[in-house]
């Protein structure tokens, strides 16, 4: 059953995916952590796996392409490596001023750099911000002006970005992973060389701590900067843990850098996969599936982008067992084709979440293939049962702040509203964006006398009877027409289901409370320009199947909707509604 609150606050039954039980046990597991005097951090669990498994490959990098045109992969790191380097750097970073709480920017390239980086920032408690480098470069400066970093960590190319661009001005200890320190106080190998001899590192961080911050991607405004505390990892890689099942010793191809970094703590080896994490579309799937075959890769993490590239390749991929997409709805037909193409017994995840909040809940492909007829007929997107001890809760839309959960309607089982959770990966804060944090974050207080942060997904959504979440789209997309609210992942599907229509998103045009809904459709690569007249006298048809796509009868051609740069799986619909509103000024 979906986790709503029981009476005396707790999480109600334990649920079982994939033949596990969590619930009260995860909950115990919490308190436990609460209790332990050891350090509560991701990086923790290197020494141990370091001292267990120290020839096991934890991570493996492209490096060169050798003359076939495939990457050698002639870069690895052992987990000893990982351990001891990552001890070293850690060291390093401590004599040049980089210690625990110490904001630090990385703008580094998924190389065994970024790894070794990242888990010595962990060890020394130093506070890692990440930004994705492909946002609009305004938003990229207002984004690190805002996370007030100490300290820079890059390429040379982005030493001389920051530069030439004010960057980070405040940061007053900058190291770049260059040969030589131009613009920059040390090269990373002369931090590896200083902290060599040190010895093991490993800052006894607190479970509130601070341990990173990490920015959204930005698709529905200028990226926020997540504050994770310690508890925040370490209770996600519990939670994926169980979710999926995941077993030490296996292989994964993370085409999400980030997602890379739970590996080492689940005990996997990583091989990060030949192509640009920014533009998973543009992936060469021939890459992909060399890295797959040579490596025994058993489970992979992509963006639906990223599995459309696979889906659409064809081939199948018989060593894989769990396949994860998320970031944003996978369409049907590419969850289909992905099952047909990997073994009969393998899984095809696709969690439900936010790097405010993850996982949140979670649905197989098998269960998702079998909703496909509601979601086409408008009933939104399945996006299973949540994942115990989250406490997900469905709450009347509003768009002002909600300071005190006594404040809110909760909604019953078939009401959509905005979807909340409380859970141990829900996050509570984000940094030097109050107004933001007070939009998104609720106060609850607990009959025990206790208090917990509700974060507000911003999605809107609802309970079915049997318990299952559907997932209708995001809350500041949704179209306030005059005969009601419409929801953006209610509408488009229905229309998405004609056989030229490649994507759609719906927008609204005029004032709120009284606008005119507007169908913006992207056609299949290949179909003229001149068939638009009878496809959109097609999808007026189409529309009228369905109630609540009937008042919909303006359609609006758009040659490449704008994509989000961390997934290029998101719409961007802002963009698209002020060109609806451009075109309907000149219609």
């Amino acid at each position: 059953m979906a986790q709503h609150s029981s009476p005396d606050g707790s999480s109600g039954p334990a649920i079982h995916i994939q033949g596990r039980a969590f619930g009260s046990a995860a909950d115990a597991d919490r308190a436990s952590a609460e209790r332990d005097p050891s350090p509560c951090n991701i990086a923790a669990a290197l020494p141990r796996l370091a001292a267990l498994f120290p020839e096991r490959v934890a991570m493996r990098c492209p490096g060169a392409r050798g003359t076939d045109g495939f990457a050698r992969y002639d870069t690895t790191l052992t987990y000893r490596d990982l351990d001891v380097r990552s001890d070293a750097i850690a060291a390093g970073l401590r004599t040049r001023g980089i210690v625990r709480g110490t904001r630090t920017v990385v703008m580094v390239r998924p190389t065994p750099e970024f790894f070794l980086l990242m888990f010595a920032l962990f060890k020394a408690g130093a506070v890692p911000v990440l930004v994705d480098p492909g946002i609009d470069k305004r938003a990229l400066k207002q984004c690190l002006d805002e996370a007030q970093p100490q300290a820079f960590i890059g390429i040379p190319l982005a030493q001389v970005a920051r530069v030439l661009l004010g960057w980070a001005k405040s940061a007053r200890v900058r190291i770049t992973t260059g040969k030589r320190a131009r613009l920059a106080d040390a090269t990373l190998a002369q931090v590896e060389r200083d902290g060599a001899q040190a010895g093991p590192q490993l800052a006894d961080t607190r479970p509130d701590e601070v341990a990173a911050i990490l920015f959204t991607s930005g698709s529905t405004g200028v990226p926020k900067g997540v504050v994770y505390r310690h508890r925040h990892f370490v209770a996600q890689v519990a939670l994926l843990r169980e979710a999926f099942g995941i077993d030490a010793g296996g292989a994964d191809l993370p085409t999400f850098p980030p997602f890379a970094l739970f590996d080492p703590a689940l005990g996997l080896t990583s091989v990060i996969p030949d192509m640009d994490p920014t533009k998973p579309a543009l992936a060469d799937p021939r890459r992909l599936h060399d890295a797959i075959a040579r490596f025994g890769i058993d489970q992979l993490f992509g963006s639906p982008a990223l599995m459309a590239v696979l889906a659409r390749h064809g081939a199948p991929l018989p060593t894989l067992r769990r396949v994860t997409s998320a970031g944003a709805p996978v369409p049907a037909d590419v969850v289909a084709r992905m099952r047909e193409l990997l073994p009969e017994d393998a899984q095809f995840w696709t969690p439900y979440g936010a790097t405010e909040c993850l996982p949140v809940a979670v649905i197989e492909g098998r269960e998702l293939q079998a909703t496909r007829a509601a979601t086409e007929a408008g009933a939104g997107t399945c996006v299973g049962r949540a994942v115990a001890p989250n406490v997900v809760r469905i709450i009347r839309i509003r768009d002002d702040a909600i300071a005190d959960w006594s404040e809110v309607e909760e909604l019953a089982a078939g009401e959509v509203g905005e979807i909340t959770v409380a859970g141990p990966t829900a996050t509570d804060t984000y940094f030097n964006r109050d107004a933001q944090t007070r939009l998104a974050k609720i106060h609850e207080r607990l009959p025990d006398g206790g208090a917990r942060i509700v974060h507000r997904m911003g999605d809107v959504g609802y309970f079915d009877a049997d318990g299952q979440l559907w997932f209708c789209g995001r809350k500041s997309h949704r179209v306030e027409a005059a005969g009601g609210p419409l929801y953006t992942e209610q509408v488009e599907p229905v229309f998405n289901t004609h056989p030229d229509v490649r994507r759609s998103a719906l927008v609204g045009v005029g004032p709120h409370g009284a606008q005119a809904p507007v169908l913006c459709v992207e056609l299949v690569a290949g179909v003229s320009a001149r068939e638009w007249p009878r496809i959109e006298r097609e999808l007026h048809v189409l529309g009228q199947t369905q109630p609540h796509t009937a008042g919909i009868t303006r359609f609006l051609r758009h040659r490449k909707f704008p994509l989000d740069i961390r997934h290029n799986a998101k719409i961007g619909r802002e963009k698209l509604g002020a060109w609806a509103q451009q075109q309907a000024g000149t219609a």
